[in-house]
């Protein structure tokens, strides 16, 4: 596998998507669709594809698809910075093993949850993330305080990017208040913008980057509305971000993964179905996915 050299400096920055993956209907992955995904949306103006998170499914991966997953990716990108692969799992060191296979891969960072199998105590979250941060590629830590149940405060935050453990977070508890403090106490940590239904609050607020689902369905709009709300362009942000707002807000709910790949469906870009235990939306909930993205397509949005 051919690895690329990094071109950016801060490769975790800008518009990152979080990709899901084509399923066909034996759930098994269409990974040349997926890698016509990624090119697609590299050439729509996205910095970059974050593979193996939550809207990947990669819960529900084996060891040989999540590695292939990266493999692809970084091939599609066609430059191995714009690659930061979810590297979450249940032990640390499994954590670590897959952060190694994302550095041998070119990968330019990595996204890391902090341990999830249970709810644990600041001092095994900080031990978490030092034994990952020994593999050398720098870790975005990923605050999920509502399926995680642990809390990355911006005290803790603040340590962690102290000890040089992580360069940046996936901000994800809806709490826009907390970029100000996070700013506050540990200055030099990016805040990466991690629901996109507060994308225009956080990007007011400093953000340096998006971890977006929506751009998976409309990629030049969402990359439009990011660029104008970072530069502070409010004739241009606002009236796209209410606009696309009935859409973005899908990315908080429980069902974001099939809500998604429904919208990506209708915009003709190969969603398909979800493995068990997600179930398909339930048709009320697939009528309003639906709706709303045909209007925004009727509208002109891409």
């Amino acid at each position: 596998m051919q690895k690329f050299a990094h071109t950016r400096s801060h490769p975790w920055r800008g518009v990152m998507v979080a990709t899901p993956l084509p399923l066909r209907d034996d759930d098994s992955i269409d990974f040349d669709a997926f890698a016509e995904h990624v090119r697609q949306l590299v050439a729509a103006g996205c910095d970059g594809v974050v593979p193996n998170g939550s809207l990947g499914e990669y819960q529900t991966l084996t060891d040989d698809e999540r590695e292939r997953v990266v493999r692809v990716a970084v091939e599609a990108a066609g430059d191995g910075s714009r690659v930061m692969p979810g590297v979450s799992a249940y032990g640390s060191a499994e954590s670590r093993r897959w952060a190694e296979q994302a550095a041998e891969a070119g990968a330019g960072s990595v996204l890391l949850l902090p341990p999830n199998a249970y709810r644990c105590d600041e001092e095994a979250v900080r031990a978490h993330y030092a034994a990952v941060a020994e593999v050398g590629i720098p870790i975005v830590a990923y605050n999920n305080p509502y399926d995680t149940k642990i809390d990355l405060s911006p005290a803790l935050l603040a340590e962690l990017h102290q000890a040089g453990d992580v360069v940046a977070v996936k901000e994800f508890s809806g709490d826009v208040r907390r970029a100000y403090e996070m700013a506050e106490t540990a200055p030099g940590l990016d805040i990466l913008v991690g629901a996109d239904d507060v994308l225009l609050e956080l990007a007011l607020a400093g953000a340096a980057g998006w971890i977006a689902g929506c751009p998976n369905i409309l990629p030049a709009s969402c990359v439009e509305l990011y660029r104008a709300a970072v530069t502070g362009d409010m004739a241009t942000a606002l009236p796209l971000y209410r606009r696309l707002h009935p859409l973005l807000r899908w990315d908080s709910k429980t069902e974001f993964v099939q809500a998604i790949k429904a919208s990506m469906d209708v915009a003709g870009r190969r969603g398909g179905p979800t493995r068990p235990p997600r179930l398909p939306l339930s048709a009320p909930d697939h009528s309003a996915v639906r709706a709303t993205t045909e209007k925004l397509l009727a509208e002109g949005l891409a």
